[in-house]
């Protein structure tokens, strides 16, 4: 996968193919997965999108996907980029391994596989490599579509530039050099039947970013244009709402807890003292209730306490004056005359 950077006006063209590949084999979406950027293992080594078929016997109607097995491989190369015959390598050894990083042996049969390597130019000298060093069959099925055979894994080569513009029109047109202004004029006719989609959206901006002149020429495109503009900076100034509203209420949230922290400290410490006294307090009661219960003065009381008789009184009357009471019972009495 190719790491651009906006700032210095590279075009991000693999997120832009995974869109359009979606957008491709709409009809099949509800029995597709697609992951970018699959990761193989926990270190830096990644197929660039992994399609998974839900079900498994049920054909994918679009011609690019009509070969499609459970797990298809997808390597696409940029229109500047070129396909090699290490790419080839590079992704037969990344489509074994994925089948070999599994839990249980060949919990990924080998007949669920297959390898879609995608390219905006005819890849000359790989054909050539899998016809005359592999011993491959390479044929071409339709308009850029090319069938490799005589491989263990199924393996098909699709030319962007070749295929047809009725079929993959959105693949096709994912390039930074359409050629007619009557070809960009399609593309933004068919984008209009389509503006609520966000597929559709990564992928017309990646085109007209990279054709900007010629989409600038096409008459009457300019409403479409900065309305797609409009739209990007809409999305842009919504996200960047939405990140400080988010950094707002986090630090209003922030702000409650810590309040409410402090509270709960507060509360916790006023109810564990006022708690503490209340068990201090039943004890003194629960101690001079006893003595009472064996008929010892106020002054016995008071010296075995080692306090003075006049601490020890108002208790001492309460449980005096009121025979048969509880300890508890002795405790609100008390509790009312302070």
């Amino acid at each position: 996968m190719e790491h651009t950077n906006r700032e210095n006006g590279t075009i991000y063209w693999h997120p832009a193919f995974f869109a359009g590949l979606q957008i491709e084999l709409l009809d099949d979406a509800d029995n597709l997965e697609f992951e970018s950027e699959h990761l193989l293992s926990k270190k830096p080594m990644q197929i660039d999108i992994l399609i998974i078929k839900k079900e498994a016997d049920r054909p994918v109607k679009k011609n690019i996907g009509r070969f499609f097995r459970k797990r298809n491989i997808v390597e696409y190369k940029s229109p500047d980029d070129s396909l090699s015959i290490d790419d080839f390598y590079k992704v037969y050894g990344y489509t074994c391994f994925y089948k070999a990083d599994v839990a249980s042996v060949n919990e990924i049969p080998m007949e669920e596989l297959t390898i879609t390597l995608v390219s905006e130019s005819y890849p000359r000298e790989l054909v050539r490599h899998l016809r005359e060093a592999r011993g491959c069959t390479v044929e071409m099925v339709e308009a850029g579509i090319y069938s490799v055979t005589g491989d263990k894994i199924p393996i098909q080569i699709l030319v962007t530039r070749q295929l047809s513009r009725k079929e993959n029109l959105w693949l096709r047109s994912l390039t930074n050099k359409l050629d007619t202004q009557e070809n960009a004029r399609i593309l933004i006719e068919d984008y209009i039947g389509h503006k609520k989609n966000n597929l559709h959206k990564a992928v017309i901006e990646t085109i007209m970013r990279a054709n900007q002149k010629l989409f600038q020429e096409v008459n009457g495109m300019s409403d479409i244009i900065m309305e797609i503009v409009q739209e990007k900076f809409d999305r842009k100034l919504k996200e960047e709402l939405d990140k400080e509203v988010k950094k707002e209420t986090n630090k209003i949230k922030e702000e409650f807890e810590k309040e409410f922290e402090e509270k709960f400290e507060k509360k916790f410490e006023e109810v564990f003292e006022k708690e503490f006294e209340k068990e201090k307090l039943t004890q003194r009661i629960t101690m001079i209730w006893k003595k009472c219960a064996r008929n010892k003065s106020l002054a016995t009381i008071a010296d075995e306490m080692e306090t003075e008789p006049e601490e020890v009184l108002p208790i001492y009357t309460l449980i005096i004056d009121n025979p048969g009471k509880t300890v508890d019972e002795i405790y609100t009495l008390f509790v009312g005359t302070l």
